[in-house]
């Protein structure tokens, strides 16, 4: 399973790399993984997407 600080810097590198689009990415990796029966990567993808959508938040006006 993913480090909480390993997750935050995921997320922020693919936020910055994909901007707007790293939520969905995040997702669709998530559904992949919990379809090839990888139910820790797809939690850990799960947890990237949720802390991309807070620096999501955090960078809307």
């Amino acid at each position: 399973m993913t480090q909480p600080m390993a997750t935050v810097q995921h997320a922020r590198a693919l936020y910055r790399a994909q901007g707007d689009k790293a939520e969905a990415y995040a997702a669709q990796q998530a559904r992949a993984a919990k379809q090839a029966g990888n139910a820790t990567e797809a939690e850990d993808w799960r947890k990237i997407r949720a802390t991309i959508r807070q620096i999501r938040g955090a960078h809307q006006k």
